[in-house]
């Protein structure tokens, strides 16, 4: 992925990065095991290229969200919070994805 290089490409992906860090500091508060969330995109491929990757503590942990239905609440507040700063993305469930910092 490219580091976004104009003016106008650096300020979409600050803008996304207020919206995602609303949206990460949610998740530290309500999911338990969550510890960070990242994103990149291809600029010249925006928004089809952006790519979100939520990461928990544990695979434990990222397994226990899933299975509450956490993972699919915070694809829903993620999109929800980007569509607020005009942001759409059309495959939710392939560009928010979610990993773990260490496997148990």
């Amino acid at each position: 992925m490219s580091k976004p290089q104009t003016k106008t490409q650096k300020r979409i992906d600050n803008t996304i990065g207020f919206a995602l860090t609303d949206a990460c500091e949610q998740f530290l508060e309500t999911i338990p095991g969550f510890a960070w969330l990242t994103h990149q995109a291809n600029y010249s491929d925006f928004p089809a290229s952006l790519l979100i990757t939520c990461v928990f503590d544990t695979g434990d942990s990222q397994q226990q969200a899933g299975a509450n239905g956490d993972t699919r609440d915070m694809q829903k507040l993620i999109q929800a919070k980007l569509l607020k700063i005009g942001v759409k993305i059309k495959a939710p469930k392939q560009q928010i994805i979610f990993d773990t910092e260490k496997t148990q």
